[in-house]
């Protein structure tokens, strides 16, 4: 690599997108410190926006034909606490700490840089010729991004977070803590039991990916105009990966909705994804569908302009402690 590329921070809320820096930070070279900053900096921001995520699989898992156990939001963090205090916001945050440092290695281990932008190992293969990704061919990177995620980290987690926090509404609790909790789902369901969902979470997680990946390029590319080397301000960046996570939040929330049922306590009373699908459907309706939406919606914005800020804070650290050059 020749002249004095400068630094690119490769982690924001829509997952394997990326857009370039300002010159003067400093320069990433090692696998490593992209992989340990970004578990770092997306554990931090877990720690920051969990009561969100918590509320929004409470509201999701809430049947209407039960009926309803909370009647909005508000109610949900109001009997939570009332019941549980306020680590009861925190039910299931240990699954996701636990899986940051993994998830970021799925996604930065086969990054490279060039003088300007990220790649993933996706992407530098669906370039063209001149070295440009289009919108379309952004969207397949996300897609596949974001389903071997899914595969490999996602679904044991999100299984083990959703059985926690359903575990919490229980009237008799029955895991005592994150290990107690993992062993006992692997000792009544085998390991198929922290891989519930896996079809709703393929979907949902490639979904996610695609639609953030697509946005992301086409607000990318529009930006740059004729200028592919035009630096794009770490603001604008983060302005941009919120409307792509937004967007994403509004594409597929209703296969987040179904993920969760099928990960949950209950996840026996359904025969498949499509059967799942059909019985929300039929018992409480297309509305159903986009429960948790709002918090879901607020993690996502929160996410983007937290871990954009706190990964470039950590690499700066790192690269003072870790000489790789």
């Amino acid at each position: 690599m020749s002249g004095n590329p400068t630094f690119v921070s490769p982690f924001h809320r829509p997952r394997c997108l990326a857009a370039a820096a300002p010159a003067g930070k400093a320069k990433l070279t090692h696998p490593g410190k992209a992989i340990l900053a970004g578990g770092i900096a997306g554990g931090i921001e877990i720690c920051i926006t969990f009561p969100t995520e918590y509320v929004k699989t409470q509201l999701q898992l809430d049947e209407k034909a039960n009926p309803p156990r909370y009647k909005g939001i508000v109610d949900c963090v109001k009997q939570t606490v009332d019941g549980h205090g306020v680590r009861g916001l925190y039910r299931g945050l240990s699954s996701l700490l636990y899986g940051s440092i993994p998830k970021a290695a799925v996604r930065y281990y086969t990054q490279t840089y060039n003088h300007t932008t990220p790649h993933t190992f996706l992407s530098n293969k669906m370039r063209d010729e001149n070295g440009k990704l289009d919108s379309t061919r952004g969207l397949f990177c996300g897609l596949g991004a974001g389903m071997a995620e899914a595969v490999v980290v996602v679904c044991p987690m999100e299984t083990v977070k959703v059985k926690f926090i359903h575990d919490q509404s229980s009237a008799n609790p029955k895991y005592r803590g994150f290990f107690h909790g993992v062993r006992e789902i692997i000792r009544t369901e085998g390991l198929r039991g922290t891989y519930q969902g896996l079809t709703a979470t393929v979907l949902k997680q490639g979904s996610n990916q695609a639609i953030r990946f697509y946005v992301m390029t086409s607000l990318r590319n529009w930006y740059k105009g004729d200028d592919p080397n035009k630096a794009i301000n770490p603001l604008v960046t983060g302005a941009f990966g919120a409307f792509a996570g937004a967007v994403s939040v509004f594409g597929n929330t209703p296969l987040d909705v179904i993920k969760t049922r099928m990960q949950g306590l209950e996840a026996h009373k359904y025969k498949s994804t499509l059967d799942c699908a059909v019985k929300i459907m039929k018992h409480e309706g297309p509305k159903a569908f986009y429960k948790g939406t709002v918090p879901r919606l607020g993690r996502v914005c929160m996410d983007v302009a937290i871990v954009f800020i706190i990964y470039e804070e950590v690499v700066k650290v790192l690269n003072k402690v870790w000489k790789t050059d």
